[in-house]
């Protein structure tokens, strides 16, 4: 399993989310918060689109990249998760990477907060990741999902019915 930008996001907040994802279980599409999420991406830079390419890696899609400046721009609403985006943009930055695209950076956006955060791939996610990718195999193939985190992200989560009611 070579595993998405979604898993590795997944996989820095919470294994049973991850788990639930990648067997499946869907529930983003009702959850009104991810639909907010997706119309300030899209809505915040309109012109985006125009000006940087989408680029498709194997299972990763990257939404924009800025082949010029070599930056993978990734846009998000709240930084509530920052630490899960970080890692999502690194590992753009690690496939890009293994795939001859050396030198590019990534940017966090933030735009309801007006804020934004450069991201770069160090020697030590270089070796990091493989191990991310090798636990999120070894998580996603287990029988049972893993027990619920109970943070209080949980309440803002799409999955936080199936979790706990």
């Amino acid at each position: 399993m070579i595993p998405t930008a979604t898993h590795i996001n997944y996989y820095n907040v919470c294994r049973r989310k991850l788990w639930l994802f990648a067997n499946g279980i869907n529930m983003e599409h009702a959850s009104d918060l991810v639909t907010e999420g997706k119309l300030i991406g899209t809505e915040s830079y309109p012109q985006r689109s125009d000006r940087y390419t989408e680029v498709q890696l194997g299972g990763v899609k990257i939404d924009f990249y800025d082949a010029k400046n070599k930056v993978v721009h990734e846009t998000k609403k709240s930084d509530k998760m920052e630490l899960a985006h970080e890692a999502q943009v690194k590992y753009y930055l690690y496939i890009l990477e293994q795939n001859g695209v050396t030198g590019v950076k990534g940017q966090l956006e933030y735009p309801t907060l007006r804020h934004t955060k450069i991201v770069e791939l160090t020697d030590e996610d270089r070796l990091t990741i493989p191990q991310w990718e090798q636990d999120i195999e070894s998580i996603v193939k287990k029988p049972t999902m893993p027990s619920p985190i109970e943070s209080k992200s949980c309440k803002k989560c799409s999955y936080y019915e199936f979790c706990y009611c």
